[in-house]
């Protein structure tokens, strides 16, 4: 999204009303079920501290509908006085423009450097060396989700990679079952496409392209195959009529599909189900072929006040979001890992400490709004959601069109 563009974007919120300096309206899109328990974790802590009080934002829609209504207002004079974004490049012009809180003064104090891990994490939140949002969790997409239900239901095993598991297709089709679930969201169907490129064309040619921008790279033969494999994947999907990612992975929980490509999210969804991870569903990193971790995950941004009461308070916020206690209980339901790496996740079920595992050997990339511009980022999805939901565009067409888009990105 263009930000300087974003003022003509519709508010989905009403203007929040005045409030006393301890009443802090927090914005987010955490909505499904395993997320709005996450996320009552940090009200339910921020509401204990002494007379600071937590009104809840909750935007409807996914991030791409959210990032609209959240820079509309800031930019528009309305701003909240805390919000949920990814770290990464979403808010660089935000921050440019001078409409962020600076909060190095407290990432000094609380040697946030040494305990956010990775650091480059930190590094997203930084603009001309100051720090301008909190990185509370680390989100990798680099998961295959299996339903151990929708085998069974199929009389075939549980696949332990992709190739397996494209092999189990046709057993799952004539048991009923959807191959691969897949909502139809832009952000989906690009983030899938990201996890196949890693998984399949590798961690090298994913940097070639992503982070370098390499033209040469995105327009390879090495990509030509990636493309046919999403092509192949996109035929896997039919059948798979939801919008919401959420959705796709009920329809896993529930055994009506097979599995689904999506973020360690996901395990929020399979807690609130009271699945056990092993037990009822597997969880294959790298689809099973390039276990890795990309560092993607959410940050909270403060938007500038003019009330010193209330920019105190936001800043005892982001002071907590890190605090050891409130980064295991947010993570622990939320599926994701912690930014901090001195935390007790003793907890932990065994995707999660697979995930620990490939943080800790340090197997891991940036996330792609690490590396890419909204404006590239919108592109791409724009690409991605066509090519998944129109099989008339062939897997060279679609390949043309994403190597121009890499040509050209900044």
């Amino acid at each position: 999204m263009n930000f300087r563009n974003a003022l003509v974007a519709t508010s989905a919120l009403c203007a929040a009303s005045a409030v006393s300096a301890a009443d802090l309206e927090v914005t987010h899109w955490w909505t499904s079920g395993g997320e709005a328990a996450a996320v009552a974790e940090f009200a339910k802590a921020f509401n204990e501290t002494e007379g600071n009080n937590w009104v809840d934002g909750a935007i409807a829609g996914g991030g791409g509908v959210a990032r609209g209504v959240i820079v509309s207002r800031i930019l528009g004079g309305d701003p909240m006085h805390a919000t949920q974004l990814n770290h990464g490049r979403q808010a660089e012009e935000l921050v440019e423009a001078g409409l962020m809180l600076d909060l190095t003064d407290i990432a000094e104090e609380g040697g946030w450097r040494d305990i956010v891990h990775p650091v480059s994490l930190l590094d997203s939140c930084t603009v001309d060396g100051k720090v301008y949002c909190v990185p509370v969790n680390i989100h990798s997409w680099q998961w295959l989700w299996l339903s151990h239900k929708a085998y069974a239901d199929a009389g075939v095993d549980v696949p332990s990679n992709w190739d397996e598991f494209v092999s189990s297709a046709p057993a799952l089709e004539a048991a009923g079952k959807v191959p691969l679930a897949m909502g139809q969201q832009s952000w989906q169907s690009s983030g899938a496409f990201g996890v196949m490129l890693v998984a399949l064309g590798g961690p090298e040619l994913w940097t070639k392209v992503y982070a370098e921008k390499d033209a040469e790279a995105a327009a390879s033969a090495e990509m030509a195959a990636v493309f046919e494999a999403a092509a192949a994947a996109r035929e896997l999907s039919a059948g798979s009529n939801v919008s919401d990612w959420n959705l796709a992975t009920a329809m896993v929980i529930n055994g009506e599909a097979g599995g689904q490509i999506m973020g360690d999210w996901a395990q929020g969804e399979f807690a609130v189900a009271e699945q056990v991870a092993g037990e009822d569903y597997t969880c294959l990193p790298g689809l099973g072929v390039n276990e890795i971790i990309s560092t993607g995950g959410d940050a909270f941004y403060f938007p500038k006040q003019d009330d010193p009461e209330v920019e105190a308070a936001q800043k005892e916020l982001a002071k907590l979001l890190l605090s050891k206690e409130v980064q295991v209980n947010f993570n622990l339901k939320k599926g994701s890992l912690p930014v901090r790496g001195d935390v007790d996740l003793a907890a932990a079920n065994d995707c999660m400490k697979k995930g620990l595992e490939i943080l800790a050997s340090g197997n891991i990339l940036p996330d792609g709004n690490q590396v890419l511009s909204a404006d590239t980022t919108g592109q791409l999805e724009d690409l991605m959601v066509e090519f998944w939901n129109d099989t008339s565009i062939t897997a060279e067409d679609a390949h043309k069109r994403y190597a121009d888009i890499i040509a050209s990105a900044d």
